[in-house]
């Protein structure tokens, strides 16, 4: 098992992820996808001591460089959390690149910032129609779509709000 959850979260690495979410799906290390953060270095390197506070491996990558060494991801030994700020990245790596994450057949959907003309499902969690697109097409493609801020704190499934997206 190299990937062993796939995450969408606009603060991609924080403490509950390294703690919460590290305790309830084994986990060695994290892999954060979004270009904003890779060229930020200050934010780049707060997930870092964020993750490796709590003894896991951390890399923040390009999009592009992902898709590189995605192949190197799913021969590794290592567990891995596969985390993207939003759903039309993790969409582009799930659906447009069509890479398997090992077993995991769910995406668990953190946190999403309200925002002019967002839909909001639950406490902290809001998408646009652009976001809800990306969320069918990864259902489509035969992906469970969970809304979970905590293991202990989900509101539910893509079927469950798709209709408010218009599907």
């Amino acid at each position: 098992m190299s990937v062993s959850l796939v995450r969408i979260d606009d603060r991609m690495i924080h403490g509950l992820i390294t703690t919460r979410w590290a305790k309830e799906v084994p986990c060695d290390g994290i892999i954060a996808v979004n270009d904003k953060a890779h060229n930020n270095a200050i934010l780049k390197e707060a997930y870092k001591s964020a993750a490796e506070g709590q003894g896991k491996k951390c890399f923040v990558w390009t999009m592009d460089h992902f898709n590189k060494v995605k192949d190197k991801v799913l021969a590794s030994k290592t567990r891995y959390f596969l985390i993207t700020k939003n759903p039309l990245d993790m969409k582009k790596i799930l659906v447009d690149w069509d890479f398997v994450p090992s077993d995991v057949k769910e995406v668990v959907v953190g946190p999403g910032n309200d925002r002019p003309g967002a839909i909001k499902l639950g406490d902290n969690q809001s998408f646009t129609k652009e976001e809800g697109a990306a969320f069918e097409a990864m259902a489509e493609k035969g992906y469970k779509i969970h809304f979970a801020l905590l293991p202990d704190k989900q509101i539910g499934y893509w079927d469950k709000y798709k209709s408010k997206f218009g599907y």
